[in-house]
């Protein structure tokens, strides 16, 4: 008897568990399957960007979420656009950047992966979407201020990106598998025999 009324909540709280346990595995096998796909991902998170714009734009409304979200963006940026291992921060054993034309090649190690970014990225876009149906985070704001701060913020921080890749000499972004020319026929160039 002492069972009877205990049973049920932690019954009912195992199979809720259970439940979730299911729809995040499921969410990750797709996950998972999209990672190869990355112009796939990207046309999606950016059909979502059109979306929430468009929602913004007939709202009228809900600027400062925007501004905390083109905050977010920028940050995620910085993280994108950093190395793995920062040379100015802490000197480290592991794979550092070649600063001098003799050093070793060693590749371009995200602090933040493309993936990761991508994720965050549409996740923040998912989530002020859903806020814009929540009239307290409409908060009243002139917002060609925050416009323009935004911008004078994306504007010193990537300049002062710029000039951390000029320093230590890196390039945050693949070109592509470099292509070896044959050796060049030699040219017919008078000897002084």
């Amino acid at each position: 008897m002492e069972g009877v009324g205990g049973d049920g909540p932690s019954t009912a709280a195992a199979a809720l568990n259970q439940r979730r346990h299911d729809v995040s595995k499921l969410f990750q096998h797709y996950l998972d399957k999209s990672t190869p796909h990355s112009l796939h991902r990207w046309i999606g998170s950016f059909i979502l960007v059109c979306v929430y714009a468009l929602r913004v734009y007939y709202i009228q409304g809900f600027y400062i979420v925007t501004y905390g979200l083109g905050i977010y963006i920028l940050n995620l940026l910085i993280g994108f656009l950093s190395p793995l291992v920062d040379p100015e921060a802490e000197p480290s054993d592991g794979p550092m950047l070649p600063t001098k034309g003799s050093d070793e090649f060693k590749p371009f190690i995200r602090r933040l992966p493309e993936f990761k970014f991508w994720y965050a990225i549409t996740k923040a876009f998912c989530v002020a979407f859903v806020m814009t149906f929540f009239s307290m985070f409409d908060v009243p704001v002139f917002w060609p201020i925050l416009l323009c701060y935004w911008l004078v913020l994306f504007v010193l921080t990537m300049k002062r990106q710029i000039m951390h890749m000029i320093k230590y000499r890196y390039i945050p972004f693949s070109l592509g598998k470099q292509k070896y020319k044959g050796k060049r026929p030699a040219s017919s160039s008078p000897r002084g025999d």
